[in-house]
């Protein structure tokens, strides 16, 4: 039918540019180490107000996107982006910390307010065999974002061997891109307009009520399907710590930190593409492919993780580079740098597969977008909680191994619920969009 603005892909890969100038930049500015500051404790700190607000408004955004549409949700969302890259600009110059900590809460606020948006848009609006390819497509998107941002500060810092803060080139240039993407915003169309090619429309329940919202909401603590899988929403993004703080903030130079991003985040893109094909393959039922996803992705979790453990025996918090600081490994070392690359591109290539079966999961449970915008607060709130005590974890300065084990630990642990859900998948959602009132129609299906 050729292209239609308000056909379902449309409006994923729209919301994926959204992501890509906002929360794609705010990837690259965060992976940088304390925002691209020397003095990283106000970057972990900001990082701290952050995901405690994120976590708490994420729980509560499914309602306010339920109410106000994603249009408007997501506009609010990106434009806390804008004030947070601000913050770090004015940083530069002023050296408050306060705002920029006080930014970062608000960021949590937006935060919580465009990834629960972000959520509902990509697991409802697809067919229920394509869901796996729309993450694929959004998560290329996004992370093309940070892929960029890594790109920008590696070229305006690229003579900079040593630690120091990024210059207001960079926020500048972050700033005008996260303006873009909050004006993107205003353009999507509402759920009840968008159509399918043979104008099937997306299925989107009657806003009850604000106390209906809120005790749906509270009444996914209740449910078994979500309660299983919170090892794994927690650990979803508790590791961003260790690997940006410790791993690529102390051993590497300002400069390699970037060029140590663009790998990072381009493995993403690669990652979550590949391992949608396998959750989307229609070869087999579907609790089949979600035993062999998780499969896969636990099998090249633990080996890379495992690598980590020996690198990370060569380096401890006490080690200290020629200037007595960070160690500064630049990328112009040849040979030793390439391992400590190759592991940190494995990183983030299992982050991008671990969210991806994450989002698929939650998928598969319904087609409901206020359903689905309910699990995706849900999945942010505690993923979120993750990342604040991990990021406080961090700002602690506890030994760098014992910040890897907690990583790993947490990753083990979610199996178990993530096997026992996918146990129960069938092969078509909840059509009535109540999933957290009828989980009895995900018991075992003896013919799948």
């Amino acid at each position: 039918m050729g292209f239609r603005w308000t056909s379902p892909l449309t409006q994923v890969i729209a919301v994926g540019f959204i992501c890509f100038c906002c929360p794609g930049m705010f990837n690259a500015l965060n992976s940088l180490n304390g925002g691209g500051q020397v003095d990283s404790k106000v970057g972990q700190n900001a990082n701290v107000a952050l995901y405690t607000c994120f976590a708490i408004f994420g729980l509560l955004a499914g309602a306010i996107h339920n109410k106000l549409g994603p249009k408007w949700t997501i506009f609010l969302g990106c434009s806390t982006y804008v004030l947070y890259a601000g913050s770090l600009l004015c940083y530069n110059h002023t050296k408050n910390g306060a705002f920029t900590i006080t930014a970062g809460g608000l960021l949590g606020v937006g935060a919580g307010l465009l990834w629960t948006a972000q959520g509902a848009i990509m697991m409802a609006y697809p067919r229920e065999n394509d869901k796996g390819k729309y993450i694929g497509y959004f998560w290329a998107i996004f992370n093309a974002g940070a892929v960029l941002g890594s790109f920008i500060a590696f070229g305006i810092n690229f003579n900079k061997k040593t630690a120091s803060s990024l210059g207001d080139s960079t926020y500048i240039v972050f700033l005008v891109l996260m303006s873009i993407g909050t004006l993107i915003a205003l353009s999507l169309a509402p759920p009840t307009a968008v159509t399918h090619s043979n104008g099937d429309k997306i299925k989107v329940q009657t806003f009850p009520s604000w106390t209906g919202e809120i005790v749906a909401v509270f009444k996914l603590f209740l449910d078994w399907r979500m309660v299983v899988l919170i090892p794994m929403f927690l650990s979803s993004n508790w590791f961003y710590s260790y690997q940006f703080s410790t791993v690529n903030g102390f051993y590497f130079s300002t400069r390699t930190q970037s060029l140590n991003n663009i790998f990072y985040w381009f493995s993403q893109i690669g990652g979550s593409w590949a391992f949608a094909r396998v959750l989307d393959y229609q070869g087999v039922n579907r609790r089949t492919r979600s035993y062999w996803g998780l499969s896969i992705v636990s099998v090249c979790f633990i080996a890379t993780w495992i690598g980590g453990i020996f690198f990370q025996k060569d380096y401890t918090l006490q080690s200290k580079g020629p200037e007595g600081g960070a160690l500064n490994h630049d990328y112009t070392e040849g040979a030793s740098y390439v391992g400590p690359l190759f592991l940190y591109m494995f990183y983030g290539l299992n982050d991008a597969a671990w969210q991806t079966y994450c989002y698929w999961l939650m998928g598969s449970l319904s087609n409901d977008v206020g359903t689905l915008s309910r699990y995706a607060g849900f999945y942010k709130c505690i993923q979120s909680s993750g990342a604040a005590i991990s990021w406080r974890i961090n700002a602690l300065a506890i030994p760098f191994m014992t910040e890897l084990i907690i990583c790993f630990a947490l990753l083990v642990a979610s199996i178990p619920g993530a096997v026992f859900l996918s146990s129960r998948i069938q092969d078509h959602s909840d059509e009535e969009g109540q999933g957290q009132q009828n989980s009895e129609k995900y018991e075992v299906d003896s013919k799948a």
